[in-house]
């Protein structure tokens, strides 16, 4: 197995800022140290092109967000001060996530150990979203002709609001998000299919949703699964508002693997959110993601 990750320094933030930026690190550190990802291929994703980014973005938003010239109103919706560090790690993720997709349809499976910028719209950031990996791999896909059909599989527990306003309307897109129904963002946009869970939903219910939602990404046949994992499920997210155990991540990530693994269709991996109080607990979520895949869907890479 291949994954990307952005080798860029972490994104320089004022004391007591919340983004968790350190989890990047942490997760790499992981999973270097663990004999199970012996034989996976950790690479530096390359930054993404503005050909790229305009696939899903504005060429304005583009250029203004890389030369630094963004309304000061504009960042404060991101919630993450400019700096090059954070356009250069940006374009990286998107790149990675590129290269992740192009990777997964030739071996069955990679990802990437960051990721899962779904708040990003078309002209703007959000949420700590500056470009959209997700769109923006997937309409790469379709436009290198790799892929006809694509499917977001976005299990943040925020709906992902950037990807149902970039992609919608697109027929060659099914993009499901399973999120919290009262967190952020308060203004949702309408997905291909949205399942909004009430506060304090545990394993059972959650996996039972799941099932039934895959059941339509199942029949929409798509070539190319872009899967955003996300660790903020866990009951000990800050932000989550849910109450999953990581036993049932564990469970919802084989869920989806078994539907990709059952029909042959190449799956891609995003981590997407994680402010577990200790950060280690989201850090572990997502490690477990790729002992998943490890376990599930290895043997497609070899």
């Amino acid at each position: 197995m291949q994954l990307f990750f952005p080798d860029v320094p972490p994104i320089p933030l004022p004391a007591g800022h919340r983004f968790p930026v350190g989890k990047y690190a942490m997760l790499r550190r992981q999973i270097e140290a663990d004999p199970a990802f012996a034989e996976v291929t950790l690479t530096p994703a390359e930054p993404a092109t503005a050909h790229d980014l305009e696939l899903a973005h504005a060429p304005d938003y583009v250029a203004a967000m890389t030369a630094g010239t963004v309304a000061p109103d504009a960042m404060r919706r991101i919630g993450l001060p400019w700096s090059p560090t954070l356009v250069a790690r940006s374009k990286a993720t998107v790149g990675g996530a590129i290269q992740a997709a192009r990777t997964a349809l030739r071996q069955g499976v990679s990802g990437q150990l960051a990721g899962g910028t779904h708040h990003a719209h078309r002209d703007f950031g959000s949420g700590f979203c500056v470009f959209n990996d997700l769109a923006v791999a997937g309409l790469a896909m379709l436009e290198e002709g790799r892929a006809a059909r694509v499917a977001i599989v976005d299990l943040d527990v925020h709906q992902g609001d950037g990807n149902a306003a970039i992609l919608a309307g697109d027929p060659r897109v099914f993009v499901l998000s399973i999120h919290g129904a009262r967190n952020f963002p308060f203004r949702k946009v309408p997905s291909t299919l949205d399942v909004a869970l009430p506060d304090g939903t545990e394993d059972a219910a959650y996996h039972a949703a799941l099932i039934d939602a895959l059941a339509a990404v199942e029949a929409f046949r798509p070539d190319l699964i872009l899967y955003l994992s996300g660790a903020e499920p866990l009951a000990s997210d800050r932000l989550g508002r849910l109450r999953l155990t990581h036993e049932g991540l564990i469970e919802r990530d084989r869920l989806v693997m078994e539907l990709a693994r059952r029909r042959g269709i190449p799956l891609s991996i995003a981590i997407g959110g994680g402010y577990a109080e200790p950060l280690e607990e989201s850090v572990r979520a997502y490690h477990n993601t790729f002992r998943t895949a490890l376990a599930v869907l290895g043997p497609l890479s070899g």
